[in-house]
């Protein structure tokens, strides 16, 4: 064989070699992937933007903002994980190609990662607390701390409780009060109210998807699309209550827009309550949940709160991508 041709066949043998090395890697990934429910950690994301918006802080500490993103999705991955470690005797039943029930990842890896990740979140955040002149602020360590306890909270004890939607709830209130944490301040006096709306909203997210694996209840399902409903209207009184010169007045319009959004496929979930109807509803919920943070911004940054909306890209990308998942 002549030299130039034995030279491209080793190229071709060589980039064949890379490109299985990279689908092995892949592989092997992949179920780590589905673990943390990647798709959903920039809702977790859009938490946190919020809070900067509404704290005009995203401009004056960009490197606080960084680092409370990092603690964030930190926490919201390992919580996942803490979710299916917890669940993995119904997700025997009900999720089997799950990666713990399905033999992929072990019990103890899953712990030991998710362990990892709670570590990571709870350091960033303290990263996130260094004032410049030196010392700590308490403020976001002591959210961190809370969250952690909240994670562990639902997914060991109040899930299989009336209490879980509201442990859930209680996740995403204490994720937008770190997120409000960013200006090295006190917590802003109408912050709790804005963190209130999301956890609330997640509150009833979590009650609609409680049976999403099986037939659902009708009753139930209305309860918590009325429990979403609430959040929103808790939401209107924000631009009064911030500063009604800095709202964009689309706001009431972006919030009937939303309702709309999340609402036709939550309506159809709860005249036909079957697993593939509520399933549809529970991810249109939860990219609601970015529409959500973004409308809520324009109350109190205006047009640039919609900024939060581009969180959409990534989960849509890889949304489909058939092996993720969101639920």
């Amino acid at each position: 064989m002549p030299a130039g041709g034995a030279l491209g066949l080793f190229r071709v043998v060589a980039g064949s070699e890379t490109l299985m090395h990279r689908v092995h890697r892949m592989d092997r990934l992949r179920p780590y992937a589905q673990l943390v429910r990647l798709p959903n950690v920039f809702t977790a994301l859009a938490d946190i933007t919020l809070a900067a918006l509404a704290t005009h802080a995203l401009g004056d500490h960009p490197l606080t903002f960084l680092l409370l993103c990092l603690a964030s999705a930190c926490l919201y991955c390992s919580g996942m994980v803490w979710n299916d470690f917890f669940d993995v005797a119904q997700d025997e039943r009900e999720r089997p190609f799950r990666p713990i029930p399905s033999g992929r990842i072990s019990s103890r890896t899953a712990a030991l990662f998710g362990g990892l990740l709670l570590a990571a979140g709870v350091a960033f955040a303290i990263l996130s607390a260094i004032r410049p002149e030196g010392g700590l602020r308490p403020a976001p360590i002591v959210i961190a701390v809370l969250l952690v306890a909240a994670i562990f909270g639902y997914n060991g004890w109040f899930k299989r409780t009336w209490l879980g939607p509201i442990g859930m709830g209680a996740c995403r209130f204490l994720n937008v009060m770190l997120g409000l944490t960013v200006t090295g301040h006190p917590i802003e006096r109408w912050g709790w109210l804005l963190a209130l709306v999301v956890g609330l909203y997640i509150v009833g997210v979590t009650w609609f998807a409680r049976t999403e694996a099986r037939l659902s209840s009708q009753t139930a399902l209305a309860g918590a699309a009325g429990v979403m409903l609430a959040a929103l209207l808790l939401a209107l009184p924000l631009p009064a209550l911030f500063e009604p010169d800095s709202s964009s007045p689309l706001f009431p319009y972006l919030l009937v827009v939303l309702g709309f959004l999340v609402g036709i496929p939550v309506g159809k979930a709860v005249a036909g309550p079957t697993p593939r109807h509520v399933q549809s509803a529970v991810k249109r919920a939860l990219m609601g949940l970015v529409v959500l943070d973004a409308v809520l911004a324009t109350a109190i940054a205006g047009a640039m709160g919609l900024l939060i909306l581009l969180l959409l890209v990534p989960i849509l990308f890889l949304g489909r991508w058939r092996w993720l998942y969101a639920t």
